[in-house]
């Protein structure tokens, strides 16, 4: 027997499409039913690769006593975070609110208006039980104080989500975000705070582009630090490549196991842009690797990126975290021989006590191997036992923000990396996005095996999807990725932000929430607002457009409170301010001979978080980087202009370096 979810493209919601609740989707239809039974709403929110939904889902979703009360007295909604982020924001701003903290699962109680009345995370099953039953009967008994708490949640809640008052991001505001940081940095193990630890992406992204342009000695340190402490950690797979979510302990020695596409995605960047400032090995190793990983590991059939690996693996129908990634001594001398099974537990800091669970550890790589060769033959083996066992469920819904993200990650590890394939990797992804996810002219959340989902597109599908079409288009000079990216900016200024400026992560026309979301905090992932700074400043400086710059430095004032508060979770503002300060400068490379390619080899060697660039021949339609901009000699030539305005064109790598270091 399945209940509806089985209808679904989710693949959290199919997880659930044979439990005995009588889940519903999220829509009217669920609301109307709640309003016809005069029962509150139930709902669930949670993610396919997370390891306590598969808790909660097993004690309590997968048992029949729940189901029973559930069905008496709730419509049970069932609500996939990454399908639809607009629901999960506001119910989350609720839990929040109510508990102090957040996490998934999420367990709300809704009137029939959807107001909250009650909101909290994992609950085991007999406090759920204990919920459902009090719940069940105040609603019957004391209505009314049910009915005006939510009303008042909602009120309270529409009222914190209100319009931010603009704060430009100017200069210092960068540097003291930057001695704000220094002040949370972790010195002995790099990132930022204690346990847990999350990759700090866009936060070394900022430091990075801040590094660039003023030399800050501490900005690049941080930097440094951290990218090498995750990446010779447990958290990074020291043998296929890629992150996972986050790290559990203050020194990235056990992960959540999950590994999803956004972290991936945005620590690619990272990696490789760390690789172009220092030439350090072992970013550039970490870099391609995690590229690999994407690829290989994330790519659909259809061209793009699937969402997560899972958190847990199941074997004969139990959920075990970790199993297909922690190892034992012993299990190391079973697949290597005696020899070479202890030198890879000393090599790989796997102990017989272990540093996870039952005796078993995550593999580390503290220091690199002192062969090579023997590392590699090793890790092969090691990698090909590894596949034998029983493997994590993989979320291959596709999710057009984060395709997006990866898009852009691929598409600059490809040009700074010359590895071509990235690139295409990249705009295959594109081009499966575009086409299969802009439908009548709205673009939709998600999709899966081909098949889009109704779930509308958010602000920052729009804008990380641009993000990643600009990318490509300075990594191919193809015009029709940045006609493309305009096209889906203009629709989300259209659409998503107001007459007045204010910046909204819901459309105008979107279905109504008890309020209306607009976060201005970079988390796991760039905010609506900034992402879609970060776009519009790109594409303004690609075809010298002033209206988009100036809707670029609006959004970007609209998240100056938060960056001046807790720069922490205004990374990829920031990241975004220090490309706006040290912009625009654009060069233009005409010409395909082997003096382009040097020439394009400098550009994109250039640390300048301000620079775009686009190469191509003369006067190519679609590029107005490339209009007027002629052979010199008849040969190949590099134009940079700085706000618009250009200097002579040089013809020389020597003379562009000088030009871009001027």
């Amino acid at each position: 027997m399945t209940n509806r979810l089985a209808a679904s493209l989710s693949p959290y919601l199919l997880q659930h499409a044979d439990n005995p609740v009588d889940w519903w989707e999220w829509g009217d239809e669920a609301f109307a039913e709640a309003r016809r039974r005069d029962v509150p709403v139930f709902l669930s929110v949670g993610y396919a690769a997370c390891h306590w939904c598969h808790v909660m889902a097993h004690e309590s979703f997968e048992d029949e006593d729940v189901a029973r009360v559930l069905a008496a007295g709730y419509v049970a909604v069932k609500v996939d975070r990454e399908e639809r982020p607009d629901v999960d924001a506001v119910y989350m701003a609720a839990t929040t609110a109510l508990t102090g903290h957040g996490g998934w699962p999420m367990t709300c109680l809704l009137t029939p208006d959807g107001d909250p009345f009650f909101a909290g995370t994992y609950l085991p099953r007999e406090h759920l039980l204990g919920l459902l039953d009090n719940a069940s009967r105040a609603w019957r008994d004391q209505r009314d104080q049910v009915l005006a708490s939510g009303a008042h949640v909602a009120a309270r809640l529409r009222e914190m989500t209100g319009r931010p008052a603009s704060s430009p991001l100017a200069v210092d505001v960068l540097d003291r975000s930057v001695t704000r940081l220094r002040s949370d940095y972790d010195d002995a193990r790099g990132g930022f705070g204690g346990a847990p630890k999350f990759p700090p992406s866009m936060v070394l992204e900022f430091l990075l582009r801040h590094h660039a342009r003023t030399g800050s000695p501490d900005a690049l340190a941080m930097v440094r630090g951290t990218c090498e402490a995750m990446a010779r950690g447990g958290m990074y797979d020291q043998l296929a490549g890629g992150f996972a979510r986050y790290s559990v302990d203050a020194g990235w020695v056990v992960p959540h196991f999950e590994k999803m596409l956004y972290d991936n995605a945005l620590l690619l960047r990272v990696y490789v842009h760390l690789w172009r400032t220092t030439g350090d090995p072992l970013a550039r190793r970490v870099a391609e690797e995690t590229a690999d990983f994407v690829v290989r590991d994330l790519g659909t059939p259809e061209g793009a990126f699937a969402s997560a690996l899972d958190a847990d693996t199941v074997v004969d129908g139990h959920s075990h975290e970790g199993l297909t990634y922690a190892w034992t001594p012993e299990q190391l001398v079973q697949v290597l021989g005696r020899a070479d099974g202890e030198r890879a537990a000393r090599l790989l800091a796997v102990t017989a006590s272990g540093t996870f669970e039952q005796g078993a550890s995550t593999l580390q790589l503290p220091e690199d191997p002192d062969d090579p060769r023997w590392w590699d033959d090793v890790r092969a083996r090691l990698a090909a036992a590894r596949a034998s066992r029983p493997q994590p469920a993989r979320d291959d819904k596709v999710v057009t923000a984060w395709n997006g993200l990866a898009i852009a990650g691929l598409a600059d590890a490809g040009t700074l990396l010359d590895r071509p394939d990235l690139v295409e990797a990249a705009a295959r992804a594109a081009a499966h996005v575009l086409a299969t996810h802009d439908v009548d002219g709205g673009l939709r959340r998600t999709s899966r095996a081909g098949r889009v989902s109704a779930a509308p597109a958010v602000l920052d599908d729009h804008a990380d999807l641009a993000e990643g079409l600009l990318a490509l288009h300075q990594g191919t000079g193809e015009a029709h990725w940045l006609t493309a990216a305009g096209d889906l900016l203009e629709r989300a200024l259209q659409r998503f932000v107001d007459a007045d400026g204010a910046v909204h992560d819901t459309a105008h026309d979107a279905p109504p929430l008890f309020s209306r979301p607009a976060n201005r905090s970079d988390n796991a992932e760039p905010a609506g607002a900034s992402a879609l700074a970060g776009a519009l400043l790109t594409l303004s400086a690609l075809t010298g457009s002033t209206r988009h710059r100036e809707a670029a430095d609006a959004a970007l004032a609209a998240c100056g409170e938060v960056a001046a508060r807790e720069p922490r979770f205004a990374g990829w503002a920031l990241a975004v301010a220090e490309a706006a300060v040290a912009g625009p400068l654009q060069v233009a490379v005409v010409g395909r001979d082997e003096r382009a390619a040097e020439l394009l080899a400098v550009v994109r060697g250039s640390l300048s978080p301000g620079l775009v660039h686009v190469a191509g021949d003369p006067d190519s339609p679609g590029v107005p980087l490339l209009a007027s901009r002629p052979l010199v000699g008849g040969g190949s030539a590099a134009y940079v202009c700085r706000g618009f305005v250009c200097e002579r064109p040089v013809t020389t790598a020597a003379d562009l370096r000088a030009a871009l270091d001027a």
